[in-house]
């Protein structure tokens, strides 16, 4: 029997990212799957139907409907509605933070589809071809800096000239994850001093390694385990805001990038953090939309904030990585056919759930929701 892939087209206002590229759709098609792609999905990412038809995938009609046994491969979580709509045996693949969207998770459950969340895979060696959110924090932290630089007004770099010399911009990086590295890694390039903080262990060498300077709080480490940071207790996270101060001040730029999977984004930096910041000063919050390291920063807006003297930019981001859509898809696609293959032999699914990415990324299965951690998370339901 040959597993059928469906390719949605993403209705989420402002998401031009799709979940399929024509060479993953290759690769889905050497694993032994057909492929369908809903017409105009990958237009966003400047990639058309008759491409799709190039690859060997077939064009149907946006919101046709799908069979059961179809494995959905898709960008945003889905809507409850969304999910509900879907015939009992579908397997969806994609981000689904189940956190964030319990009521799509309850909704999976109720519709016995199988829902693997490509956000909440293990992160071990063998699952990097298939880490979504590397793939697309590497984007969204290299346009973390060009959104700064855009607001900025001036230079990154020293320059010295027979007029005068141009000061190079101090840049604050406070989160040093995928997102965090390349921000520090594309301000660098640009001239900027760049220095940053992060809670994890390992994060000061890894500051070091692309050139940027670790911040030293002397708070101690607070990880969750695979590369996650967890969160702080409220009297850290409170001398966290006070000794990050006085950086925040001295800096031209702030770029945050703190998250603790399954709760809402750290609050790294007050109004009055922000209200002691020289006027010009541009801060870029890259976790905005879900509950923001930046008081007062707003998704998808970019706000004028007064201080003493004059005023600053708050940038709060949203659909980051659609900004650079054709490159977010092409990394997001290929993390997606890597899993899709993983669950397929000889063209048919085979979800063997001994297996540690399998286990590890499935949160609802056969009418039940299978990860614990989201169990305990929704009212009333139990793994």
């Amino acid at each position: 029997m040959t597993i059928h892939v469906r390719i949605r087209a993403e209705r989420a206002p402002g998401e031009k990212r799709v979940a399929a590229t024509p060479d993953s759709v290759k690769k889905l098609r050497a694993a032994g799957a057909s492929v369908q792609v809903e017409s105009g999905a990958g237009l966003g990412s400047l990639l058309t139907d008759a491409a799709y038809e190039a690859a060997g995938a077939g064009i149907v009609a946006d919101h046709a409907a799908v069979e059961p046994g179809t494995v959905l491969l898709h960008v945003r979580p889905l809507s409850a509605d969304e999910t509900s709509a879907l015939p009992a045996g579908t397997v969806t693949v994609g981000t689904l933070d189940p956190f964030q969207h319990p009521g799509s998770v309850t909704a999976a459950r109720d519709a016995r589809v199988t829902t693997f969340a490509l956000d909440m895979l293990p992160r071990i060696s063998r699952a990097q071809s298939m880490d979504v959110l590397s793939s697309q924090a590497l984007l969204a932290g290299y346009r973390l800096v060009t959104l700064a630089a855009d607001a900025f007004g001036r230079m990154f770099g020293m320059t010295m000239t027979a007029a005068g010399t141009l000061a190079p911009a101090r840049v604050l990086v406070l989160g040093a994850g995928v997102a965090g590295l390349q921000a520090i890694a594309t301000a660098k390039r640009l001239g900027a001093v760049v220095s940053a903080n992060d809670v994890r262990a390992a994060s000061a060498d890894e500051v070091r390694s692309v050139g940027g300077t670790f911040i030293d709080l002397d708070l101690g480490t607070a990880e969750a385990g695979g590369g996650y940071a967890k969160e702080l207790a409220e009297d850290r996270a409170r001398r966290q805001q006070e000794l990050l101060a006085p950086h925040i001040a001295a800096s031209d730029i702030v770029l945050t990038t703190a998250a603790v999977p399954g709760r809402a984004a750290p609050r790294l930096v007050t109004a009055d953090m922000v209200a002691a910041m020289r006027p010009g000063s541009v801060l870029v919050d890259l976790a905005a939309e879900s509950g923001g390291n930046i008081e007062g920063s707003v998704p998808g807006e970019w706000r004028t904030v007064p201080v003493p003297g004059g005023a600053l930019t708050l940038i709060g981001a949203r659909d980051i990585q659609s900004d650079l859509a054709p490159d977010a898809s092409k990394l997001y696609a290929m993390n997606c056919a890597n899993f899709t293959a993983l669950i397929m032999k000889d063209g048919d699914l085979m979800l063997d759930f001994d297996d540690e990415l399998v286990s590890g990324s499935v949160v609802t299965h056969d009418g039940a929701v299978r990860n614990e951690r989201v169990a305990a998370s929704i009212e009333g339901v139990r793994a």
